[in-house]
């Protein structure tokens, strides 16, 4: 679907990567810039086989790795040319740091008006905090997501993955196509996209900003339920496994209680009137907690899938992997790879009905693919590119 579109990602760690992955799965040509020594540090991030990272493994499919030494005056010439060939250069760098190597948006733009450029910070491009360096875990304490997760009586709670980041690289891969619409099919040049790591998470908190700004209540940890359904929770089952439920919907929540043996709470006010009921939230917590407790996961789940109850069960990634309805969609495809064999990983998300996504190979060595990109996208021949070796430009 992208065939044609060149992405020259030099950006390092997950939010503006995992944007140009998500490209590059629909067939955009996404050239990685590392940096000779290491290159991106999400290589060496999380968990290791045989030295290799797994993440990065995940994160580079599909890229192209070209190594170019952007602390040198001729690095910077060469990602200065590359971009001026490129239609998305998508980085991550502090503002300052590319101002001073000429290769913000605004010289960029320069050698090719056309270029979209992707910057994510973890603070945005303007403001008093702009200067400073950010990660995820600012992004989920600050956007008020760890404020609400947790216990009541429990400390604020950070998520075990990164979950600021790939909200940011979402919001950043359809901000990308928004341009890239309005360059190609209105004529117009290129732009800038600015993207931190405190906005997009926050989006989707907003439901604490309405709360604030009409009532004056500042919504707190409640554990796993929520202010706005009842029965909403986890359940441990009497085999020792739990279930997730969901009321959202008015009409779920009867049948919650008819199936649950309690058809009596359907004809009482406090129990069907949804504004009543969570007033009464706690004491339909235990009610569902009780029935749950006295029954295996599967006798559970086969009552509540036979009444259409939004009920599920709560998985670990082996349970993931095994779940019939994943099988079926192909959710996850094993990928050959010269590094670990093979490896599993998720297959692009988006499915539509005339294209496909495709892994055609995980994470690349570093520098695997120098001499070709220099080769094909800036025409160098091989005396200029030996020579760019021998003085440790690339």
């Amino acid at each position: 679907m992208l065939s044609g579109i060149r992405v020259l990602d030099m950006a390092t760690l997950a939010a503006a990567p995992l944007a140009a992955t998500y490209l590059g799965e629909f067939g955009a040509d996404v050239i990685k810039v590392e940096q000779p020594q290491g290159g991106d540090a999400i290589r060496g991030w999380g968990v290791q086989r045989n030295g290799v990272g797994l993440m990065w493994k995940s994160v580079g499919r599909n890229k192209r790795s070209v190594t170019i030494d952007l602390r040198t005056d001729d690095g910077q010439r060469l990602l200065r040319e590359l971009a001026a060939r490129c239609d998305v250069v998508v980085a991550n760098t502090r503002p300052l740091t590319l101002r001073t190597w000429g290769l913000d948006y605004e010289q960029l733009s320069q050698v090719n008006p056309k270029l979209v450029m992707l910057h994510i910070t973890g603070f945005g491009l303007d403001g008093p905090k702009a200067p400073r360096p950010g990660f995820g875990t600012l992004g989920e304490a600050m956007s008020g997501f760890a404020h609400l997760t947790g216990e009541p009586d429990g400390p604020p709670t950070l998520p075990a993955f990164m979950l600021a980041d790939g909200v940011a690289s979402l919001n950043a891969a359809y901000a990308v196509m928004m341009a890239l619409y309005h360059r190609d099919v209105h004529g117009a040049d290129g732009q800038l996209i600015d993207i931190n790591l405190i906005d997009p998470l926050a989006r989707l908190l907003e439901q604490a900003l309405l709360t604030y700004d009409q009532t004056g209540d500042i919504p707190r940890r409640a554990g796993n339920k929520w202010d706005i359904s009842a029965p909403r929770n986890t359940y441990r089952t009497a085999d020792d496994k739990w279930l997730a439920l969901s009321a959202s919907a008015p009409t779920i929540a009867m049948r919650v209680f008819r199936a649950i043996g309690r058809a009596d709470l359907v004809e009482h006010n406090d129990f069907a009137d949804p504004q009543q009921r969570l007033a009464r939230a706690s004491e339909v917590d235990s009610i569902v907690a009780g029935w749950v407790s006295a029954r295996t996961l599967d006798e559970a789940m086969q009552v509540f899938e036979d009444a259409e109850i939004a009920a599920a069960p709560v998985y670990d990634i082996t349970d993931l992997i095994d779940d019939e309805q994943m099988k079926a969609r192909g959710v996850f495809v094993r990928i050959d790879d010269a590094d670990l064999d093979s490896m599993l990983v998720q297959a692009p998300v988006p499915r539509f009905s005339g294209s496909e996504g495709i892994v055609d190979n995980l994470g690349p060595a570093l520098g695997a693919h120098t001499d070709d990109v220099l080769a094909e996208v800036l025409g160098l021949d091989e005396a200029a590119i030996a020579d760019l070796h021998t003085r440790n430009i690339v």
